[in-house]
């Protein structure tokens, strides 16, 4: 059993935010029933290449994307602009603790599948809502995208390299920051949500922003601005309250060196064969190191441009001071310690016998994660789930009619 065993999720939402969300709850346990639009499903189903091989080799209609955050899940293909699709859909809300959508603020009431109406169905149904502005002000009806957000966000003016280098300007994350986050969140919000549950008996609307998410993740970066009043600026890959933080070009590769304390400094110092630089009294504490940034790193970098970048890994990581190489995604999963830790899953696809994909972080040692279903094509389990609120003479009625579709 998981954590989450015994609970229904019903997952309306599609692209990443709320599928991220929706996965880690099937990860902990929960029955998330995935509702789709029939003959076209998830957004993210056609976003590649790549897709999935078969055992054949050939190429399937399951996408890289999509497979990324639909685990656990089963696959409904429900018309949910139809009358009957949604008379489907409140049958299933009678009977589920969650409800997860990212639809457009309102978008869901003409479908009688809002808060407000569906609330009345069920009192204890906790439903989260994840759009790109929230649920109310001057930006709520619009769409919201994380590239978007990530600029609007303050995200991309602290990301990239400084403007007066080489490729300097404002950089996005290299993945969907602020709709990952946004998933981590609501699915903290979930639980949460869940556990107010137990002593009110009540649901309530949880209304989650990637706007707010990306916010929120500024976290320090936010409360330098707002003790300082000084607007922080891009600084590559070095950070800015400790220094030396960042990346270090080597004779050959590049590393980086994480120093988070005094000590750490005067260890790294003696390791690489410069004791004097803390010694100095203008690096020897991390508050000089930063005032003096430029100078102390400058003389680090003409240093370590004279031995291979894995001879300084070597002899730093001999003192217990924080220090790696830059992996690629190849060495990264090829990791002794990320192997060691599971991160690499591999299960049983029906498309494909040996599927891998990556695991999830979560490490409970008494309800652990169970990998019990690869992500399900489209309307997979349409019979399956539909079988428990309508007869069978109905669900080939609504075949017919193309409200659902059975995959």
């Amino acid at each position: 059993m998981g954590a989450l065993t015994g609970f229904r999720v019903l997952d309306l939402s599609r692209i990443l935010a709320g599928p991220w969300c929706s996965q880690i709850l099937a990860d902990l346990g929960a029955e998330v029933i995935k509702v789709e639009k029939p003959f076209q499903g998830d957004d993210t189903r056609i976003w590649g290449p790549p897709f999935l091989k078969n055992d054949d080799g050939d190429e399937t209609g399951e996408s890289a994307y999509y497979l990324s955050a639909n685990r656990g899940k089963y696959s409904v293909a429900i018309d949910m602009a139809t009358e009957e699709g949604q008379q489907l859909i409140k049958k299933m809300v009678m009977e589920s603790d969650v409800l997860i959508e990212n639809y457009k603020a309102g978008s869901l009431k003409k479908y009688g599948l809002d808060y407000e109406t569906l609330s009345q169905l069920n009192p204890k149904l906790v439903y989260c809502s994840i759009t790109g502005f929230g649920q109310k002000g001057p930006r709520a009806p619009e769409p919201g995208y994380d590239f978007i957000i990530q600029g609007m966000g303050g995200m991309m003016s602290v990301t990239g390299e400084r403007d007066d280098l080489p490729g300097g300007g404002p950089q996005k994350a290299g993945l969907a920051f602020a709709d990952l986050t946004t998933g981590l969140y609501a699915a903290i919000a979930i639980q949460a949500a869940l556990l107010s549950r137990v002593t009110t008996g009540e649901g309530q609307h949880i209304d989650m922003a990637l706007l707010d998410t990306q916010v929120a993740s500024l976290s320090v970066l936010a409360m330098n601005y707002l003790t300082s009043n000084k607007v922080p600026e891009r600084l590559g890959n070095a950070h800015a309250n400790i220094v030396p933080y960042q990346v270090f070009k080597a004779q050959t590769g590049e590393f980086i060196i994480a120093c988070g304390n005094d000590q750490q400094f005067k260890m790294l110092c003696q390791s690489i064969g410069l004791p004097e630089l803390s010694e100095n009294p203008k690096f020897a504490k991390n508050k000089g190191r930063v005032t003096h940034r430029e100078e102390i790193t400058a003389l680090l970098q003409h240093h370590f441009m004279t031995q291979p970048a894995q001879t300084w890994v070597k002899r730093i990581h001999a003192v217990n001071v924080p220090v790696g190489m830059i992996n690629n995604l190849q060495q990264t999963l090829q990791e002794e310690q990320v192997i060691f830790r599971e991160m690499v899953v591999r299960m049983e696809h029906p498309l494909r016998s040996n599927y891998v994909s990556i695991g999830s972080p979560i490490k409970l040692s008494k309800t652990p994660v169970q990998y019990t279903k690869t992500p399900p094509y489209l309307g997979e389990d349409t019979d399956t789930i539909l079988n428990r609120f309508v007869t069978a003479e109905e669900l080939e009625r609504l075949k017919g009619k193309k409200v659902i579709q059975q995959g």
